[in-house]
Protein backbone atom coordinates (compact mmCIF):
# COMPACT_ATOMS: atom_id res chain seq x y z
CA UNK A 1 0.00 0.00 0.00
CA UNK A 2 1.33 3.21 -1.04
CA UNK A 3 2.43 6.41 1.17
CA UNK A 4 -0.69 8.26 -0.81
CA UNK A 5 -3.07 5.59 -0.10
CA UNK A 6 -2.50 5.62 3.22
CA UNK A 7 -2.38 9.52 3.56
CA UNK A 8 -6.21 9.27 1.56
CA UNK A 9 -7.45 6.46 4.55
CA UNK A 10 -6.32 9.39 7.12
CA UNK A 11 -7.84 12.25 5.25
CA UNK A 12 -11.05 10.62 4.87
CA UNK A 13 -10.87 9.20 8.39
CA UNK A 14 -10.37 12.78 9.91
CA UNK A 15 -12.70 14.49 7.25
CA UNK A 16 -16.00 12.30 8.21
CA UNK A 17 -15.22 11.90 12.07
CA UNK A 18 -14.52 15.75 12.83
CA UNK A 19 -17.50 17.09 10.14
CA UNK A 20 -19.73 14.45 12.25
CA UNK A 21 -18.26 15.49 15.97
CA UNK A 22 -19.08 19.16 14.76
CA UNK A 23 -22.45 18.22 13.92
CA UNK A 24 -23.21 16.38 17.26
CA UNK A 25 -21.58 19.56 18.85
CA UNK A 26 -24.23 21.98 17.17
CA UNK A 27 -26.80 19.41 18.01
CA UNK A 28 -25.94 19.28 21.89
CA UNK A 29 -25.89 23.98 22.03
CA UNK A 30 -27.77 25.06 24.45
CA UNK A 31 -31.50 26.73 23.27
CA UNK A 32 -31.23 29.65 20.67
CA UNK A 33 -32.30 33.12 22.07
CA UNK A 34 -36.34 32.38 20.47
CA UNK A 35 -36.20 36.06 18.06
CA UNK A 36 -39.71 35.21 16.20
CA UNK A 37 -38.62 35.96 12.95
CA UNK A 38 -40.83 35.89 10.27
CA UNK A 39 -41.28 35.14 7.93
CA UNK A 40 -40.98 31.44 8.00
CA UNK A 41 -41.47 29.43 4.47
CA UNK A 42 -43.03 26.33 6.34
CA UNK A 43 -45.78 28.48 8.11
CA UNK A 44 -48.32 27.10 5.15
CA UNK A 45 -50.53 29.58 3.04
CA UNK A 46 -48.97 32.07 5.23
CA UNK A 47 -45.55 32.77 4.21
CA UNK A 48 -46.17 34.89 1.28
CA UNK A 49 -46.94 38.15 3.82
CA UNK A 50 -45.15 36.83 7.01
CA UNK A 51 -47.90 35.32 8.90
CA UNK A 52 -48.32 32.99 11.82
CA UNK A 53 -50.57 30.29 12.78
CA UNK A 54 -50.19 32.30 16.56
CA UNK A 55 -52.67 34.90 14.75
CA UNK A 56 -55.17 32.61 14.52
CA UNK A 57 -57.94 32.49 17.65
CA UNK A 58 -57.13 29.72 19.71
CA UNK A 59 -54.36 28.66 17.91
CA UNK A 60 -52.98 26.33 20.74
CA UNK A 61 -56.30 23.98 19.82
CA UNK A 62 -55.47 23.42 16.23
CA UNK A 63 -52.60 21.83 14.59
CA UNK A 64 -49.66 23.90 12.89
CA UNK A 65 -49.90 23.63 8.96
CA UNK A 66 -46.39 22.96 7.82
CA UNK A 67 -45.00 22.73 3.73
CA UNK A 68 -41.25 20.81 4.19
CA UNK A 69 -41.64 21.69 0.25
CA UNK A 70 -41.56 25.60 1.15
CA UNK A 71 -38.33 25.40 3.37
CA UNK A 72 -36.90 23.06 0.89
CA UNK A 73 -37.14 25.68 -1.75
CA UNK A 74 -36.32 28.01 0.44
CA UNK A 75 -33.18 26.47 1.36
CA UNK A 76 -32.17 25.82 -2.30
CA UNK A 77 -32.01 29.75 -3.37
CA UNK A 78 -29.99 30.78 -0.19
CA UNK A 79 -27.50 27.34 -0.55
CA UNK A 80 -27.10 27.09 -4.37
CA UNK A 81 -27.42 30.65 -5.03
CA UNK A 82 -26.54 32.30 -1.85
CA UNK A 83 -29.69 35.00 -2.39
CA UNK A 84 -28.82 36.75 0.63
CA UNK A 85 -25.57 37.87 -0.61
CA UNK A 86 -26.98 38.51 -3.60
CA UNK A 87 -29.31 41.41 -2.61
CA UNK A 88 -27.36 42.97 0.26
CA UNK A 89 -23.49 42.46 -1.18
CA UNK A 90 -23.51 42.19 -4.90
CA UNK A 91 -20.01 42.43 -5.77
CA UNK A 92 -18.90 39.83 -3.45
CA UNK A 93 -21.62 37.46 -4.59
CA UNK A 94 -20.32 37.61 -8.23
CA UNK A 95 -17.19 35.58 -6.82
CA UNK A 96 -18.66 34.20 -3.79
CA UNK A 97 -21.21 32.34 -6.05
CA UNK A 98 -19.48 30.32 -8.47
CA UNK A 99 -16.75 29.74 -5.83
CA UNK A 100 -19.85 28.00 -3.83
CA UNK A 101 -21.40 26.48 -7.20
CA UNK A 102 -18.82 25.07 -8.47
CA UNK A 103 -17.86 23.35 -5.22
CA UNK A 104 -21.33 21.63 -5.57
CA UNK A 105 -20.53 20.52 -8.85
CA UNK A 106 -17.19 19.48 -7.45
CA UNK A 107 -18.84 17.06 -4.68
CA UNK A 108 -21.31 16.00 -7.98
CA UNK A 109 -18.27 15.49 -9.99
CA UNK A 110 -16.18 13.12 -7.06
CA UNK A 111 -19.56 11.08 -6.91
CA UNK A 112 -19.71 10.49 -10.37
CA UNK A 113 -15.83 9.27 -10.31
CA UNK A 114 -16.65 7.41 -6.85
CA UNK A 115 -19.96 5.14 -9.12
CA UNK A 116 -17.82 5.22 -11.99
CA UNK A 117 -15.04 3.29 -9.88
CA UNK A 118 -18.05 0.73 -8.48
CA UNK A 119 -18.54 -0.09 -12.01
CA UNK A 120 -14.83 -1.04 -12.47
CA UNK A 121 -14.94 -2.81 -9.74
CA UNK A 122 -17.89 -5.34 -11.68
CA UNK A 123 -15.65 -5.04 -15.16
CA UNK A 124 -17.40 -2.59 -16.19
CA UNK A 125 -15.23 -0.61 -18.30
CA UNK A 126 -16.18 3.31 -18.04
CA UNK A 127 -14.51 5.21 -21.35
CA UNK A 128 -15.48 6.97 -24.46
CA UNK A 129 -15.19 3.97 -26.32
CA UNK A 130 -17.18 1.09 -24.07
CA UNK A 131 -19.31 -0.93 -25.55
CA UNK A 132 -22.26 -0.56 -22.07
CA UNK A 133 -24.16 2.84 -22.88
CA UNK A 134 -24.47 3.29 -19.01
CA UNK A 135 -20.62 3.39 -18.58
CA UNK A 136 -20.02 5.48 -21.22
CA UNK A 137 -22.58 7.86 -20.06
CA UNK A 138 -21.24 8.28 -16.96
CA UNK A 139 -17.91 9.07 -18.59
CA UNK A 140 -18.93 12.14 -20.36
CA UNK A 141 -21.38 13.13 -17.75
CA UNK A 142 -18.46 12.99 -15.29
CA UNK A 143 -16.67 15.71 -17.66
CA UNK A 144 -18.17 19.08 -17.32
CA UNK A 145 -18.94 18.78 -13.69
CA UNK A 146 -15.05 18.02 -12.85
CA UNK A 147 -14.06 21.38 -15.55
CA UNK A 148 -16.64 23.60 -15.08
CA UNK A 149 -17.02 22.71 -11.12
CA UNK A 150 -12.84 23.16 -11.15
CA UNK A 151 -13.17 26.60 -13.55
CA UNK A 152 -15.71 28.17 -11.47
CA UNK A 153 -14.42 27.48 -7.77
CA UNK A 154 -10.97 28.72 -9.05
CA UNK A 155 -12.33 31.67 -10.39
CA UNK A 156 -14.69 32.26 -7.22
CA UNK A 157 -11.24 31.30 -4.95
CA UNK A 158 -8.84 34.15 -7.05
CA UNK A 159 -11.47 36.81 -7.35
CA UNK A 160 -12.37 35.94 -3.27
CA UNK A 161 -8.62 36.37 -2.48
CA UNK A 162 -8.28 39.58 -4.40
CA UNK A 163 -11.09 41.17 -2.59
CA UNK A 164 -9.98 40.38 0.87
CA UNK A 165 -6.23 41.59 -0.05
CA UNK A 166 -8.22 45.13 -2.18
CA UNK A 167 -11.23 45.71 -0.35
CA UNK A 168 -10.76 47.65 3.10
CA UNK A 169 -13.64 46.62 4.76
CA UNK A 170 -13.08 43.00 4.00
CA UNK A 171 -9.21 43.58 4.91
CA UNK A 172 -9.87 44.86 8.25
CA UNK A 173 -12.21 41.77 8.99
CA UNK A 174 -10.34 39.01 7.44
CA UNK A 175 -7.09 37.58 9.51
CA UNK A 176 -4.64 35.11 8.23
CA UNK A 177 -6.65 31.68 7.77
CA UNK A 178 -8.93 33.44 5.51
CA UNK A 179 -6.17 34.13 3.15
CA UNK A 180 -4.44 30.54 3.78
CA UNK A 181 -8.06 28.81 3.46
CA UNK A 182 -8.98 30.65 -0.22
CA UNK A 183 -5.03 30.10 -0.87
CA UNK A 184 -5.26 26.35 -0.01
CA UNK A 185 -8.46 25.78 -2.31
CA UNK A 186 -6.67 27.71 -5.05
CA UNK A 187 -3.94 25.62 -5.21
CA UNK A 188 -6.52 22.05 -4.99
CA UNK A 189 -8.54 22.94 -8.03
CA UNK A 190 -5.78 24.54 -10.07
CA UNK A 191 -3.83 21.22 -9.49
CA UNK A 192 -6.66 19.10 -10.31
CA UNK A 193 -7.34 20.97 -13.73
CA UNK A 194 -3.14 20.81 -14.29
CA UNK A 195 -3.85 17.24 -14.10
CA UNK A 196 -6.41 16.81 -15.65
CA UNK A 197 -5.18 18.64 -18.33
CA UNK A 198 -1.82 16.49 -19.58
CA UNK A 199 -4.29 13.70 -18.72
CA UNK A 200 -6.52 14.50 -21.28
CA UNK A 201 -10.01 14.82 -19.20
CA UNK A 202 -10.20 11.39 -19.05
CA UNK A 203 -10.45 11.24 -15.31
CA UNK A 204 -9.07 7.56 -15.72
CA UNK A 205 -6.41 7.57 -13.71
CA UNK A 206 -8.32 8.88 -10.58
CA UNK A 207 -11.08 6.33 -11.31
CA UNK A 208 -8.23 3.99 -10.80
CA UNK A 209 -6.80 5.23 -7.66
CA UNK A 210 -10.16 5.21 -6.20
CA UNK A 211 -10.89 1.64 -6.92
CA UNK A 212 -7.70 0.80 -5.34
CA UNK A 213 -8.88 2.99 -2.12
CA UNK A 214 -12.77 1.13 -1.86
CA UNK A 215 -10.88 -2.61 -2.23
CA UNK A 216 -7.78 -1.36 -0.37
CA UNK A 217 -5.84 -2.90 -3.23
CA UNK A 218 -1.79 -1.32 -3.82
CA UNK A 219 -2.43 1.91 -5.74
CA UNK A 220 -0.82 1.35 -9.33
CA UNK A 221 1.71 4.11 -10.21
CA UNK A 222 0.84 7.33 -10.84
CA UNK A 223 1.95 10.44 -12.51
CA UNK A 224 3.13 13.96 -10.42
CA UNK A 225 0.74 15.97 -11.10
CA UNK A 226 -1.76 13.60 -10.32
CA UNK A 227 -0.05 12.98 -6.67
CA UNK A 228 0.38 16.64 -6.13
CA UNK A 229 -3.54 17.60 -6.61
CA UNK A 230 -4.04 14.29 -4.09
CA UNK A 231 -1.63 15.72 -1.42
CA UNK A 232 -3.31 19.03 -1.87
CA UNK A 233 -7.07 17.48 -1.49
CA UNK A 234 -6.11 15.29 1.44
CA UNK A 235 -4.54 18.23 3.39
CA UNK A 236 -7.69 20.14 2.77
CA UNK A 237 -9.85 17.22 4.08
CA UNK A 238 -7.75 16.84 7.23
CA UNK A 239 -7.89 20.57 7.70
CA UNK A 240 -11.26 21.69 7.03
CA UNK A 241 -13.04 20.09 10.39
CA UNK A 242 -11.01 22.34 11.84
CA UNK A 243 -11.68 25.31 10.44
CA UNK A 244 -15.07 27.69 10.58
CA UNK A 245 -15.24 26.65 6.93
CA UNK A 246 -17.62 23.61 8.52
CA UNK A 247 -19.98 26.24 8.02
CA UNK A 248 -22.00 24.15 6.01
CA UNK A 249 -22.73 21.78 8.79
CA UNK A 250 -24.32 24.63 10.53
CA UNK A 251 -26.51 25.68 7.69
CA UNK A 252 -29.20 22.82 9.10
CA UNK A 253 -29.04 24.09 12.81
CA UNK A 254 -29.14 28.42 11.15
CA UNK A 255 -31.99 28.02 9.67
CA UNK A 256 -34.38 24.76 11.34
CA UNK A 257 -32.97 25.57 15.25
CA UNK A 258 -32.70 29.49 15.23
CA UNK A 259 -34.35 31.39 12.53
CA UNK A 260 -37.05 29.21 11.41
CA UNK A 261 -38.21 27.47 15.07
CA UNK A 262 -41.82 28.67 16.24
CA UNK A 263 -42.59 25.84 18.26
CA UNK A 264 -44.52 26.97 21.24
CA UNK A 265 -43.40 27.07 24.49
CA UNK A 266 -46.38 25.23 25.90
CA UNK A 267 -46.47 24.50 29.86
CA UNK A 268 -44.93 20.92 30.43
CA UNK A 269 -43.94 21.00 27.29
CA UNK A 270 -39.69 19.93 26.60
CA UNK A 271 -39.43 23.19 25.05
CA UNK A 272 -40.13 24.94 28.53
CA UNK A 273 -37.56 23.00 30.47
CA UNK A 274 -35.03 23.93 28.00
CA UNK A 275 -36.30 27.40 28.12
CA UNK A 276 -36.00 27.03 32.42
CA UNK A 277 -32.73 25.46 32.15
CA UNK A 278 -31.21 28.20 29.57
CA UNK A 279 -32.48 31.00 31.91
CA UNK A 280 -30.24 28.91 34.40
CA UNK A 281 -26.99 29.17 32.70
CA UNK A 282 -24.68 31.81 34.55
CA UNK A 283 -23.27 35.35 32.70
CA UNK A 284 -19.45 35.04 32.30
CA UNK A 285 -19.53 38.66 30.61
CA UNK A 286 -20.50 42.13 31.93
CA UNK A 287 -21.96 44.95 30.38
CA UNK A 288 -23.48 48.34 31.81
CA UNK A 289 -26.66 46.83 31.91
CA UNK A 290 -25.54 43.24 32.59
CA UNK A 291 -23.76 41.97 35.75
CA UNK A 292 -21.48 39.02 35.81
CA UNK A 293 -21.69 36.16 37.89
CA UNK A 294 -25.98 35.73 37.88
CA UNK A 295 -28.22 33.99 35.89
CA UNK A 296 -29.81 35.31 32.83
CA UNK A 297 -33.24 34.84 34.61
CA UNK A 298 -31.67 37.68 37.41
CA UNK A 299 -30.16 39.44 34.56
CA UNK A 300 -34.19 39.14 32.89
CA UNK A 301 -35.62 40.26 35.98
CA UNK A 302 -33.58 43.26 36.84
CA UNK A 303 -34.00 44.89 33.29
CA UNK A 304 -37.37 44.15 33.85
CA UNK A 305 -37.24 45.97 37.88
CA UNK A 306 -35.54 48.62 35.82
CA UNK A 307 -38.06 49.06 32.91
CA UNK A 308 -41.29 49.34 35.81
Amino acid sequence: MSELQILMYVAYAVFFMGTGFAAIKLGRMPLHLRWDLYPIPHEKGKEHYGGSYYEEINWWTKPAKVSIPNEMKEMAKEILFIQSMYYNNRSLWIFSFPFHFGLYLSIVFILLVFFGSVLDLFGIAVGPDTPNFFAQAVHYITMPFGVVGSVLAAFGALGLLISRMTREELRRTSVRADYFNLILLLAVFVSGLVSWVVEGFSFMQLRVFIADLISFNPTAPVSTGFAVHMVLAAAFLIYLPFTHMTHFVGKYFTYHKVRWEDHPNLKGSELEKKVIAALGYKLSWSAPHIKSGGTWAEAATEESSESE
